[in-house]
């Protein structure tokens, strides 16, 4: 009878170091996923504007307009960027070219401005909206409004929302928004 209770007590006790080996690996496993979550966020609004190659004028705008290290600050910001069909369309509608537009400085800053609003507003926050006025970092508002999943600021439809940086969000919008 001896060696079946030392046999069913070794039993025991592999159960147990085998089982408590089996949290420690588990404990280990949640590093790895942060480490992979902040792995996802390549970068601040600039860096990821810059690699992600579908903003040259927005990213040329930026840099005439001195506004660089700011939208490389700390923030949150919420940035709404315009597509390059978009700027072409504005600018056209303005009579402008991109070379006298990005000389203008002052109403530059002021329509990039105009594209910024403090803080992190991703786009399941926006769900219901309606007629809802935000302030940008220009001072003057935007009207938010969400209809079926579409988000709209002004006049301006978000065609790819939540691009998520280091120090806010990007949504990408079909119109240049003008103050």
């Amino acid at each position: 009878m001896k060696p079946f209770k030392t046999a069913f007590t070794s039993l025991v006790v592999a159960v147990l170091l085998l089982s408590s080996c089996g949290s420690d690996t588990q404990d280990a496993a949640p590093p790895e996923e942060e480490e992979a979550a902040s792995e996802e966020v390549v970068g601040d609004i600039i860096d990821v504007a810059v690699s992600a190659g579908q903003f040259p004028t927005l990213v040329a705008a930026v840099q005439a307009a001195g506004l660089v290290e700011t939208l490389k600050g700390e923030g949150p910001f919420t940035v709404f960027a315009p597509t390059e069909e978009a700027f072409a369309n504005a600018l056209s509608a303005l009579g402008l070219t991109a070379e006298q537009l990005l000389a203008d400085t002052d109403t530059l800053t002021a329509v990039l401005t105009y594209h910024v609003i403090p803080g992190t507003v991703m786009s399941s926050d926006l769900i219901g909206a309606s007629d809802l006025n935000v302030a940008t970092v220009n001072g003057a508002e935007v009207v938010v409004n969400e209809d079926m999943g579409t988000v709209s600021i002004n006049s301006a439809t978000v065609v790819t929302a939540d691009i998520e940086t280091s120090n806010g969000v990007i949504h990408v919008i079909n119109e240049v928004l003008l103050p």
